[in-house]
């Protein structure tokens, strides 16, 4: 420690002169208070003691580190040799010493910056242990009290010692606080008159008691978690008999910061420091269970690799000497490069292969890094990029297996068909995206499956329904745990060829949120344009998707976003009138349910007008869902009356024939659950016959006009959609700007309110079809003074302008089998709708007239016979 001056006398009171650099004690009026060198063997350099065994007048230590607290038993180590003076001065006048804490710390930070500088430029010497930074205050002109703290701790040299390095050790025991009263000498060495501060214990309660024992409990359960504690620590720590002692005792032996430490000094009342004290234990307790427990974790992974280490070794010393001896990664990497030259990859990817396996040839076999590579290696490997199966291009068998698996959907099936013709007159074309749209139970999956099969490709779907993470398409980028590509490249390694029909099933349902958007990672994989280089985040090599055949399905055209729409050829799938249905529930699903129910050929027998009654008595549906679900029940339920007889017979197989009537079914499958529309009515002014689209098909729609007396008001109810709300506001418009014509009383208008009324409220309806059943009943109800009956058995569809323009509709395939369904013999159908009419299959328009109109004046000539 350096010392910036040698002695600074300058007080009369200062006698190192006169003692032979002896310091002698003086009392509070200045005189002497030891006898000096005239009687050695009575003085012998001793503090004389005025009170008990403690002298008032003492010297004392300003001290940086550390803080000390009574109780502690410690050796501190001195450097410098003013230190060593003041020390051995206090030991040959009774080894009483007062070390106070400093309060002006920075200085004491700039001279270690200094000093630390300075050693910086020759070998610094290693520093005993326990060795301790006393400041002393030798250099200043006097002792400055309010740079110390206000309480410091006495304590006794016990002994002393030389070191071999030149330096002296002093073992000091501390055993009171104490306060300067009045510093007795200010120059160096400093002598202060002090006053001993004992415990003090204002309020001793039930609370204290408490604390005091729950902090001992908590001290002994930190000495067991600490490894490596000496045993006279613990001793120490179970001859603690007071509050007071423990809490100097954490206080000593916790490393807190110093400020705590010295606010822990100046407070004598042991209610105020124990709180404190069993605070800091139980933080310090749980901090030591948590280090342990992360000693604990982390020796167990040691122990666990070191074992692995050792049983692998041990594994290659056997396989040496039974001569097996084999690099398990030399291994994988030989197998890896023969798949890479097998599966002909592209120069970019063998590119890509060998910069990995550099880097596996370094790894370690047990770090995690190397199964990252290894796995990625093995899915670069096992992408087909050149394997592909040979296209069937033989047209006849082709349109064979499309007719056996599927009946009807010519449109669609001769789209195929021209897809394999382009491909056999250019077999270098890109595949096909294809959009199948249409209702549940249509077949638009399976459809796909035919397409494979006629083809002669492997076939591979998935259901994009609910996606939101972009990921799933396009991968995960490497730095992921657990990363992987999409599910279009784990598509192709399933199927194990680059040119399959791959069938990206409701593809409207794609979802977005924060993790991406689907649809737009979709644009790439079914643009033509783009596909042929694809980049999957986690393979990070283009791949060429464009001899894959794209298959996409949804329920709704509207649903599917416009850029993707935009990339994809559109194919509808209506749906099946009655007798597809019947046709397709013969050829399909009753040998299909009768098989799946453990029956065989020939015990149920189900003729097709009883199919027909199941369809339209028990299902309402585009599809055959429904329909298989019904027949599989009437397998159910003779499979289980076939099984009961088997237990009542002993001989035979006797194979038992069950012949479904229509009367029958109700037993089989319960009431009628769909009551179908009919002309059934007696029709009377203000009444018409509309035809609706449904998702399940088509039907009639009856619409009801009536008037009251009022004041011209005018209400529609039947939960309409905008759309036909504004329908009938129009039909409204033109019956009262045109009364004059259908022979109306204008007056009506003013002293009635007209109600329309669409049947089945519960049902929500819109669009613009309505618009011109909507007029024609109103006029109905109105026209020609006590109005008029429509004619029988007609039915309409179509939209209206205020000017009374017919315009087209869509749904007529749908609208006309409900309408021939439900009897009906004549229909009303927008004029730019003929050509739909057309392809609908003459069995089902056969025995209706349809009437094409383009003005309004035309639908009144043939509704009510009447000319306008």
């Amino acid at each position: 420690m350096n010392w910036r001056g040698e002695n600074g006398n300058s007080n009369g009171n200062d006698n190192d002169s006169e003692n032979g650099g002896e310091i002698h004690l003086l009392d509070a009026d200045g005189r002497p208070i030891i006898r000096g060198r005239g009687d050695p063997s009575e003085t012998e350099g001793k503090i004389v003691p005025l009170t008990g065994e403690t002298p008032e007048n003492i010297f004392v230590v300003p001290v940086v580190e550390p803080v000390l607290f009574p109780g502690m038993t410690l050796p501190l180590i001195f450097q410098e040799e003013p230190l060593k003076e003041i020390m051995d001065q206090a030991g040959r006048q009774g080894g009483f010493v007062g070390f106070i804490p400093r309060k002006d710390v920075a200085d004491e930070k700039q001279e270690k910056k200094q000093q630390k500088a300075g050693e910086q430029a020759g070998e610094r010497e290693k520093e005993p242990e326990n060795e301790v930074e006393i400041k002393g205050e030798r250099g200043r002109k006097e002792l400055n009290p309010d740079a110390l703290a206000k309480v410091g701790c006495v304590a006794r040299i016990i002994r002393s010692l030389n070191l071999p390095d030149g330096n002296r050790s002093y073992f000091v025991a501390c055993f009171s606080r104490f306060r300067i009263a009045k510093v007795m000498r200010f120059l160096y060495p400093p002598i202060v008159k002090i006053e001993l501060l004992p415990d003090v214990i204002e309020k001793k309660d039930e609370n204290l008691e408490a604390m005091w024992r729950a902090a001992r409990q908590t001290l002994r359960e930190l000495i067991k978690e600490i490894p490596g504690m000496p045993e006279a620590f613990s001793i120490a720590a179970a001859n603690i008999e007071s509050p007071g002692q423990l809490s100097d005792f954490v206080a000593a032996h916790l490393d807190l910061p110093r400020e705590k430490r010295i606010e822990l000094l100046e407070e004598t009342r042991v209610d105020v420091r124990l709180p404190v004290i069993l605070e800091i234990l139980v933080k310090e307790l749980e901090m030591v269970k948590l280090a342990s427990k992360i000693r604990e974790d982390l020796r167990q992974k040691v122990e666990k690799s070191q074992k692995e280490y050792f049983l692998r070794e041990q594994i290659k010393a056997i396989r040496k000497e039974l001569g097996e001896e084999v690099d398990q990664k030399e291994m994988a990497i030989a197998e890896i490069r023969k798949t890479a030259q097998e599966g002909k990859l592209p120069k970019q990817a063998i590119e890509r292969v060998e910069e990995e396996i550099k880097r596996l040839e370094v790894l370690s076999p047990e770090s995690p890094e190397y199964n990252v590579v290894r796995t990625y290696l093995e899915w670069l490997t096992a992408l087909p990029w050149s394997n592909s199966t040979e296209d069937n291009t033989d047209m006849k068998k082709a349109q064979e297996i499309l007719e056996k698996d599927h009946y009807g959907l010519k449109e669609v099936k001769e789209r195929i068909l021209e897809f394999l013709a382009v491909h056999k007159l250019k077999p270098d074309q890109h595949g096909a995206i294809l959009c199948f749209v249409g209702p549940p139970g249509v077949g638009k999956t399976s459809l796909g499956q035919s397409i494979a099969r006629a083809m002669g490709r492997k076939f591979y779907r998935f259901s994009l329904g609910g996606m939101r993470d972009e990921a799933e398409i396009k991968g995960h980028r490497r730095t992921y745990i657990g990363a992987m590509p999409g599910k279009i490249l784990q598509g192709l390694k399933v199927v194990g060829v680059c040119n399959p029909v791959f069938m990206l099933d409701e593809i409207d349902k794609l979802g977005a949120d924060w993790r991406g958007d689907p649809s737009s990672a979709m644009l790439e994989v079914l643009d033509p344009a783009q596909n042929h280089s694809f980049l999957d985040h986690y393979i990070d090599v283009p791949f060429d998707l464009s001899r894959v055949m794209f298959i996409c399905t949804a329920n709704f055209e509207d649903d599917i976003p416009s850029p993707l729409r935009d990339r994809m050829e559109t194919i509808k799938l209506p749906g099946y009138i009655l007798d597809e249905k019947v046709e397709i529930a013969a050829r399909y699903l009753l040998p299909r349910q009768i098989e799946m129910n453990g029956l065989k050929k020939g015990q149920v027998v189900i003729s097709k007008s009883v199919l027909a009654s199941i369809v339209d008595g028990w299902t309402s549906e585009a599809g055959v869902r429904e329909l298989e679900r019904k027949i599989g029940r009437i397998c159910r339920k003779i499979a289980a009356g076939v099984a009961r007889e088997k237990e009542k017979e002993t001989g035979g197989d006797k194979v038992a024939k069950t012949v479904i009537t229509r009367k029958q079914l109700e037993e089989f499958l319960g009431p009628v659950e769909y009551m179908k529309d009919v002309l059934t009515r007696n029709l009377r002014p203000g009444l018409a016959v509309g035809l609706a689209w449904t998702p399940v098909g088509g039907e009639i729609m009856f619409i009801e006009v009536t008037r009251m007396p009022g004041k011209g008001g005018y209400k529609v109810t039947g939960q309409l959609g905008e759309v036909m709300e504004e329908s009938t506001q129009i039909a409204m418009s033109y019956v009262r700007a045109n009364a004059p014509r259908f022979d109306i009383d204008s007056k009506i208008f003013e002293k009635s309110d007209i109600h329309v009324h669409f049947p089945s409220g519960a049902v929500p309806k819109d669009g613009p079809s309505a618009g011109i059943t909507v007029t024609t009943a109103i006029i109905s109800l109105l026209g020609w003074k006590k109005g008029k009956k429509i004619k029988p058995r007609l039915a309409m569809t179509g939209e209206m302008t205020l000017r009374g323009e017919v315009l087209p509709v869509g749904g007529i395939r749908e609208k006309v089998i409900g309408a021939r369904r439900a009897g009906v013999k004549e229909i009303i159908v927008p004029a730019l709708n003929k050509r739909h009419v057309l392809e609908i299959p003459e069995n089902v328009v056969a025995g209706i007239r349809f009437h094409y109109v383009e003005k309004f004046e035309e639908v009144v000539e043939i509704a009510f016979g009447v000319k306008v």
